[in-house]
């Protein structure tokens, strides 16, 4: 992986602040553990509630997992007073969701003034501490310039 420098100094004040607005996060318990110029790892736990009939995590919230691991990678290289949306995704389910804890590891492949292409990996991760592979995703992300990061939250579009 590239190392990139990031165009915030302040940036990972910025994503963090940005993570911690987003509820959904909360109700998925997904928690950000480390964020670097170009990199994310967000991690979140097992839980029966999160599950498909099968007794797996849900690829819907595998998937949320890795989206906003992309997403604050790419945020990270993205300068201050901008905002960030994913533009599309592509992911890839390599082996049931089963687990004790899913960590999303998500690094940009190539940064752009507008849109980025991060790649971001989901493993699950054991009572051993053994981990393995469970989702791979391919995002491209958007750079919204002076667009602010926290609007108003509303009931939704009017």
């Amino acid at each position: 992986m590239a190392a990139f420098a990031a165009k915030d100094p302040d940036f990972e004040q910025r994503v963090r602040a940005s993570f911690a607005r987003q509820r959904f996060m909360d109700t998925l318990g997904i928690t950000m553990d480390r964020v670097g110029p170009g990199e994310c790892v967000l991690s979140m736990g097992f839980r029966p509630d999160l599950c498909q009939q099968h007794g797996y995590v849900h690829a819907g919230a595998t998937t949320a997992l890795a989206d906003s691991a992309a997403g604050y990678a790419a945020y990270s290289l993205m300068p201050a007073g901008s905002s960030v949306l994913t533009v599309e995704y592509k992911l890839n389910l390599l082996a049931p969701a089963a687990g004790k804890r899913f960590v999303a590891r998500a690094v940009v492949e190539k940064p752009g003034r507008t849109l980025s292409v991060v790649r971001s990996e989901v493993a699950a991760v054991a009572d051993d501490g053994s981990e393995r592979a469970v989702a791979l995703m391919q995002a491209t992300m958007m750079c919204l310039a002076d667009t602010s990061d926290a609007p108003a939250l509303s009931a939704g579009p009017a």
